[in-house]
């Protein structure tokens, strides 16, 4: 019963990764030297909201799955 557990873990890792770095647009080297884009703090609108969204969700979904099978595991 731990395999399909495993496999989900797996899936969703990769998603959340995946909807990660969509979000990195813009960040370059500039952060570096001082300058600021504003990253955090800029109001995010249309996709970039629901990817927001969709990565708060995968990361609570992997960290529930990760629970699960700690508790399958024993």
């Amino acid at each position: 019963m731990n395999t399909p557990i495993n496999i989900a873990i797996i899936v969703t890792s990769i998603a959340l990764i995946a909807s990660i770095l969509l979000q990195s647009k813009g960040i370059g080297l500039g952060s570096l030297s001082g300058g600021d884009t504003g990253g955090v703090y800029t109001k995010r609108r249309g996709v970039d909201r629901i990817l927001f969204f969709i990565t708060i969700g995968m990361a609570v979904l992997f960290v529930i799955l990760a629970l699960i099978s700690v508790v399958i595991t024993g």
